[in-house]
């Protein structure tokens, strides 16, 4: 006991084992492409709504929308390529015990994309009211 009465701090916590470390890495990039993946299917059902959908609903002229819908459809190719090649970056940077951060440039490319694509819906939606 000590002068206030309390009993001694526990000892600290031992750090988990490398292995359970690796696994959890792993399983968080595994996460990750996951996520690539979703949002890839997600960029894919924007390329057919947009592409297909949106001008027979409107009863407008296709061709701006098919050329938006493959802008999504490109985005949705682009996201499962850099997915796969981050999966194997952070595979190969956990066996390495490197870090693998996300490069500026792939995140100023799919931004740059992101923002062309909403702005073209943009000007084609307020252009077709």
């Amino acid at each position: 006991m000590t002068e206030r009465g309390h009993s001694e701090e526990a000892p600290p916590i031992p750090p988990p084992p490398a292995t359970d470390v690796v696994q959890r890495t792993a399983m968080a990039a595994e996460r990750t492409w996951l996520a690539w993946w979703r949002t890839a299917l997600a960029a894919t059902a924007g390329a057919l709504g947009v592409g297909r959908l949106a001008p027979e609903l409107l009863g407008v002229a296709s061709w701006p929308y098919v050329v938006l819908g493959m802008g999504y459809a490109t985005l949705a190719v682009g996201l499962l390529l850099m997915g796969a090649r981050r999966q194997h970056q952070l595979h190969a940077a956990v066996h390495r015990d490197v870090p693998a951060p996300l490069t500026f440039r792939v995140v100023a490319v799919f931004t740059f994309g992101g923002v062309v694509l909403v702005l073209t819906t943009m000007v084609l939606v307020v252009a077709q009211t």
